[in-house]
């Protein structure tokens, strides 16, 4: 009796574990899916985003992906401004990515490009800091936003945002 009890107690976290990866493996298959327009200077361009809305998407957002298509991206969405110190960080991350800091009106208040890491060690992953409060943030394809001329004060629509920044 004592041992079949054993073998049900180490069964347990055995399958909660195996549970878990599948969750974060099958991730990106259950991420809400929306439009967004990036309205730049001249024109407007529509991505197809995943979103990213909670604390566990948030943090696994691209990782472990081989590619992203051309007109795709992650949205991560936080209920509130989150300070110029946070940052976003590259580990298993295979392809580079472009990042847009939102304000919550879909303003873009700043952009910075970020290499892949390819270090199996997490701590050897530099982190790349907004430098500027944010309540949304956009991944793409790196080269994106230069691509398409998209700067710093150009806007994103955003899903349920009240107001859009204006150029």
């Amino acid at each position: 009796m004592h041992r079949g009890n054993t073998r049900r107690a180490w069964r347990r976290p055995l399958l909660a574990g195996v549970i878990g990866v599948g969750g974060l493996i099958g991730m990106a298959w259950a991420l809400e899916r929306t439009t967004v327009a990036v309205i730049g200077a001249e024109t407007t361009h529509w991505l197809q985003v995943e979103i990213a809305d909670d604390a566990g998407e948030r943090a696994y957002g691209l990782m472990e992906r081989d590619s992203l298509p051309a007109d795709a991206g992650m949205l991560f969405v936080y209920q509130r401004e989150q300070s110029p110190q946070a940052s976003f960080w590259m580990y298993q991350t295979r392809i580079p990515l472009d990042i847009a800091f939102l304000g919550g009106d879909g303003e873009i208040r700043a952009i910075r490009t970020m290499p892949p890491c390819t270090s199996e060690d997490a701590a050897e992953c530099p982190s790349y800091p907004a430098g500027v409060p944010y309540r949304v943030a956009l991944e793409v394809n790196a080269d994106y936003f230069a691509e398409h001329d998209i700067d710093v004060g150009d806007c994103i629509t955003l899903p349920g945002a009240r107001g859009t920044c204006s150029r």
